[in-house]
């Protein structure tokens, strides 16, 4: 529906034939690269982009590339994490966010899958357990706050299908009372709801709940959320306002100029996620 949008053109002018966009991860340099590979990715996959679409096939080899050492992401390589697990972690997620049929990936999956099964052990988390379940898996110590807690996109996206059912819904409860949200998606605990609907805050919210709609044994935990967006839909839709265009989420349309065409893309999204909460 928004593939042909000018958003999109934008995105996709600017891939390399190498299929990514410069930096993986680093926004250091924006001059010199207006995107980020996994900037560019998630836009796409709002405004509907799928492993059937070339530019994704092409990023997706590129990353899988990555992952297997026949390339290598361009990014200065960050001292504070371990740079070699982090980048896999990075490209495994992004991959599977795409496709399920990536051996390399998917293997990378399970690995942290492993270690966060074993972090949960004993019915609820417990961080001793998951420094050792590290250490035992990666052969060092984990080092960088991103490997040090594991609630941030890349892992939480990564492990989503991985888990036991008993696994899962703890590892969702824990997610959804973590005190800093999920890191690179929201910054507060998503047991709490928003203060005000209209707001980046409020998209910046609905995008983290988006994710943990992969957990499909889990969204049972998520009706709180539905009853919040259905309090605050007017005459059949969801305007979230003008603050919520963030070039991420929003805008869906070519132009937010008519409040009208805000709300269209305001409710397209919304009433897609709780299609996903709602369905079993």
């Amino acid at each position: 529906m928004f593939k042909c949008s000018k958003w999109a053109k934008q995105v996709l002018s600017l891939q390399r034939d190498d299929g990514s966009w410069g930096y993986f991860h680093s926004m250091s340099e924006p001059r010199k690269y207006p995107f980020t590979t996994e900037q560019a990715l998630r836009r796409l996959a709002v405004l509907g982009f799928t492993i059937e679409d070339e530019p994704i096939k092409k990023a997706v080899a590129y990353l899988h590339d990555c992952l297997t050492g026949r390339n290598e992401m361009p990014d200065r390589k960050e001292k504070l994490h371990d740079w070699n697990i982090f980048t896999q972690l990075m490209a495994a997620a992004w991959i599977r966010r795409f496709t399920r049929e990536d051996p390399a990936a998917n293997a990378v999956a399970e690995t942290w899958a492993d270690v966060i099964s074993r972090a949960f052990s004993s019915g609820k988390y417990d961080h001793n357990d998951y420094l050792a379940a590290y250490q035992r898996t990666f052969k060092k110590q984990a080092r960088g706050g991103r490997l040090v807690d594991f609630v941030h996109f890349y892992i939480v996206s990564l492990v989503s299908d991985c888990l036991d059912l008993k696994t899962e819904r703890a590892v969702f409860d824990h997610i959804l009372c973590h005190e800093t949200g999920i890191y690179y998606i929201y910054p507060k605990p998503l047991s709490k709801l928003p203060e005000t609907f209209m707001s980046k805050t409020a998209s910046l919210y609905i995008g983290a709940v988006e994710l943990l709609t992969d957990y499909r044994r889990c969204t049972d935990k998520l009706i709180f959320v539905a009853d919040w967006l259905n309090g605050n839909k007017i005459n059949g839709k969801w305007d979230m306002g003008s603050e919520a265009n963030d070039r991420i989420y929003f805008p869906l349309s070519d132009s937010w100029r008519s409040k009208d065409t805000r709300a269209d893309d305001c409710t397209f999204r919304i009433e897609k996620l709780l299609e996903r909460i709602n369905s079993k």
